[in-house]
């Protein structure tokens, strides 16, 4: 904007004019130089008048009061001084340069005409210029408020993307707490703390969220705490479920890597289930990891529990519920010995209860730990052996010990594959395999029992071929002489001989059923059939055979069976060596290679049937023997045997013919030792202390009696005996007998002691005790005898050969 300017008095004052004001004082200073030194009071004021520094001018003007008294006025005196010159110079300049002043205000007034015409000019230009200039001026205007608003969008933008991000992760850990991902929401928190929040912590919302996110933090520990419980809970009622899917899982591999062993020879290999987490077993398609338990959920779960800051306080109650289920799982039911149901859920509880640890521990980070898992095991295995051991004592079924032996292995296996020492339990199978051997000698005692309690004890009868081949296909019998019999025919032994020899077939199956699956080799379970086979024969069969024999009921006709049935079973054990061998594929002449007992066990059996035989003919003899009723006081003898006797002989002929089929030192021991008996027991007739008179009469009848005998025993009613060898056995009754018939005491006394005596076998005790019967009897028999002279001799001679046979007796026994 232009504007109308008067040019004024003090606007005269150019720059020229005041170059020329200062160069009259630099010119008056000189000319007071000039005139001598300037004093101090007059150097003050010019200081203060000209001088620019305001420091220095009040420096000055306390000088002025701070010296020499009158200094003031001095300084006012110069004060003027230098006024007046100073208007004096002013003058003489103003009148130097009036007439330059004048001239330019002509020359302005000259040039006042063109400069309205100019002002005018100018207004109305400034006003067109003005006129022109609003639209761009509202233009301009609006382009600088466009440029501001962009410049304030481009800050928002800036700003928004650095705190977009933090809106964005608390946006999503509300979403997670929503689906209830606490795990992924603190995950979230954490980033939002050491990340995002610090870059915008200058805005309020931030300082929001960052007071909020400890509320969700409490909030979630909450939730993570009733949520491990319900944890704990689930994984307590789903661990059987978890342990059965993991043993089935572990049974059908270990049924394919058999499956492919058998079809391509490739030795078995344990397998290993899960390594952190995961099978490295696949081949089959079989992931032996429960289905039970899915990775991510399993691990979000988990690990929210260590993940919120109080790790130690979930670790203890974590630990602590752990341990109490462990216990619970560990405490078997009372009466899992029943049924292996009970045992199957018992090894199912404890499995879950384990691949649950494992899971854990290869999932999370800290809550459990290998040494934590180790000797949460190491408790548990103690306390299964235990519990095993225990329930395992009560079976009596050995089909329930072999499944339990099945359920054990498989419950290892597929701890093994979880990576879970379990040595031990496979060392509790050899108890396991000595009660499995215990039960099933228990039921073969009972299966030997029924073969003999059915029994007929009579030689199989076979009418043709077909029922011939029927027990050579059950026993291994061979008879080239009765092979040459046609048919119809009889076998030796008897119906119990196949059967038996069958069972312990049998038997030996049943003992190799609970080798499988134990990784043995042919020589150890060759062993171990062998071991459990003599068991069999010499314990169970051996005692069976033992108390049969001993059976009231058992006859001589059933013994003679039972002893030449042992003998086949005794022939057929190197069958069952050869059976053995085929299983095993180990050959009998091997190193260590267990025999097998059969031939002492039958051997045993034998001599006891054949004892028993002896005793048993004994008893039958002496039932005989007491149905005898000799009338002692007879005068005269019958002429005839007694009854009893013939009856007796007759019975031992049948007895013997019987037998036959014993090998021939059985039966003629049996006729020798039948003969003795007789023997004894007639003599011990003839000294029973009850019997106290005798008369010659009885004792010819006795005679008699003893005649049969030995009529019996020349007969040779078994073959065998030397010629008068069985007729020995009546010698010392002979003899007794002759003594006293023929009445020779003078021989008998004479010859006594030697060696050739005609009654050597007569001894005097027994000779003094039967001659005193008779010498009480001729007392109550002839009151009257001492009135003739023959009865007197006969009587002195009864008293004096008395006293030397007592003579003879006493002298024994001094010399004995």
């Amino acid at each position: 904007m232009l504007c109308n300017h008067v040019p004024s008095a003090a606007d005269s004052r150019s720059p020229a004019a005041t170059g020329h004001h200062h160069q009259s004082l630099q010119d008056g200073r000189r000319a007071s130089g000039d005139g001598g030194a300037v004093t101090e009071n007059e150097r003050i004021p010019a200081a203060m008048i000209e001088g620019t520094d305001t420091a220095s001018c009040r420096a000055y003007a306390r000088s002025v009061y701070d010296d020499q008294p009158n200094a003031h006025q001095r300084f006012m005196e110069k004060l003027d001084t230098r006024i007046r010159n100073h208007d004096r110079e002013i003058e003489k300049m103003c009148n130097f340069h009036h007439q330059g002043f004048v001239d330019a205000i002509n020359e302005l007034l000259k040039v006042r005409a063109d400069a309205e015409k100019l002002k005018v000019q100018v207004t109305d230009t400034n006003r067109r210029f003005q006129d022109a200039g609003k639209e761009v001026i509202a233009k301009t205007e609006e382009t600088i408020r466009c440029r501001v608003q962009q410049r304030n969008i481009a800050t928002v933008v800036d700003k928004l993307q650095l705190c977009l991000p933090a809106l964005e992760m608390y946006s999503k850990l509300k979403e997670q707490m929503s689906g209830k991902r606490y795990y992924s929401a603190l995950k979230t928190m954490e980033q939002l703390e050491h990340v995002y929040l610090p870059k915008v912590s200058q805005y309020r919302f931030c300082q929001i969220m960052a007071e909020n996110l400890p509320k969700l933090r409490e909030e979630i520990k909450e939730i993570s705490m009733s949520g491990l419980k319900d944890f704990l809970e689930s994984i307590r009622k789903h661990s059987d479920k978890i342990g059965e899917t993991a043993m089935k899982q572990a049974q059908q591999q270990k049924t394919f890597h058999a499956a492919l062993h058998r079809q391509t020879n490739v030795a078995y290999k344990k397998p290993v289930y899960i390594i952190n987490g995961h099978s490295t077993e696949g081949e089959d398609g079989v992931t032996p990891k429960s289905q039970m338990l899915e990775d991510e959920d399993t691990e979000e779960e988990v690990n929210l529990l260590v993940s919120i800051g109080d790790k130690e306080v979930f670790e203890n109650y974590y630990r602590k519920q752990r341990r109490k289920q462990a216990r619970l799982v560990l405490q078997p039911q009372a009466n899992m010995h029943e049924t292996v149901e009970g045992y199957r859920k018992y090894f199912s509880q404890i499995v879950g209860f384990f691949v649950v640890e494992d899971h854990i521990l290869h999932v999370t980070q800290g809550l459990v730990t290998g040494s934590y898992t180790t000797e949460l095991w190491t408790m548990a295995q103690s306390k299964i052996i235990a519990a095993l051991r225990t329930h395992s004592s009560y079976c009596t079924d050995p089909d329930l010990v072999l499944e339990l032996k099945n359920l054990i292995v498989v419950f290892a296996d597929t701890l093994q594959g979880y990576g879970f020492p379990v040595n031990r339990l496979f060392d509790l199978l050899y108890e396991v395999r000595d009660k499995y051997n215990e039960t099933l000698l228990k039921k073969w005692a009972g299966l030997f029992r029924d073969i003999f309690e059915a029994d007929n004890y009579s030689p199989i009868p076979v009418a043709n071929e077909d029922e011939y081949m029927a027990v050579i296909s059950k026993f291994p019998f061979q008879d080239p002489e009765g092979d040459k019999i046609t048919f119809p025919k009889k076998l030796p032994m008897s119906q119990s001989v196949p059967q038996i020899y069958m069972q312990v077939k049998e038997f030996i199956y049943a003992s190799l059923k609970f080798s499988e699956s134990l990784h043995r080799s042919s020589t150890e379970i060759d062993d171990l059939l062998r071991k459990s086979t003599n068991l069999l024969l010499t314990r169970t069969l051996s005692s069976c055979l033992q108390n049969l024999i001993k059976k009231p009921h058992i006859g001589l006709t059933e013994l003679v069976q039972i002893i030449i049935n042992t003998t086949h079973l005794e022939q057929a054990c190197k069958y069952l060596e050869d059976f053995i061998t085929n299983i095993t594929n180990i050959l009998p002449e091997t190193v260590h290679t267990t025999r097998l007992y059969g031939l002492s066990t039958f051997k045993d059996a034998r001599h006891s049937a054949e004892e028993e035989i002896y005793t048993k003919l004994n008893q039958k003899i002496d039932e005989f023997v007491q149905l005898a009723d000799y009338d002692w006081t007879m005068s005269e003898p019958d002429g005839r045997a007694s009854g009893y006797l013939m009856d007796l002989i007759n019975f031992l002929r049948s007895t013997f013919q019987v037998f036959t089929n014993l090998p021939g030192k059985v039966a003629q021991t049996a006729c020798m030792s039948a003969c003795k008996h007789i023997s004894t027991s007639l003599t011990q007739m003839l000294l029973d202390s009850e019997l106290k008179q005798i008369s010659m009469g009885a004792i010819q009848q006795f005679n008699l009696d003893v005649i049969q005998c030995e009529l019996f025993a020349s007969s040779d009613p078994v073959p065998g005996f030397q010629e008068d060898t069985l007729q020995l056995a009546f010698i010392d009754l002979r003899q007794l007998l002759d003594l006293f018939m023929i009445w020779d005491w003078s021989t008998y006394l004479a010859d006594y002691g030697q060696p050739n005596s005609k009654y050597l076998r007569v001894n005097p005790n027994t000779a003094l005790i039967l001659l005193e019967k008779m010498k009480d009897m001729n007392k109550k028999n002839n009151i009257f005898a001492q009135f003739r002279k023959n009865d007197r001799d006969r009587q002195k001679l009864i008293d004096t050969v008395v006293k030397q046979l007592r003579s003879l007796v006493n002298g024994m026994s001094q010399h004995s």
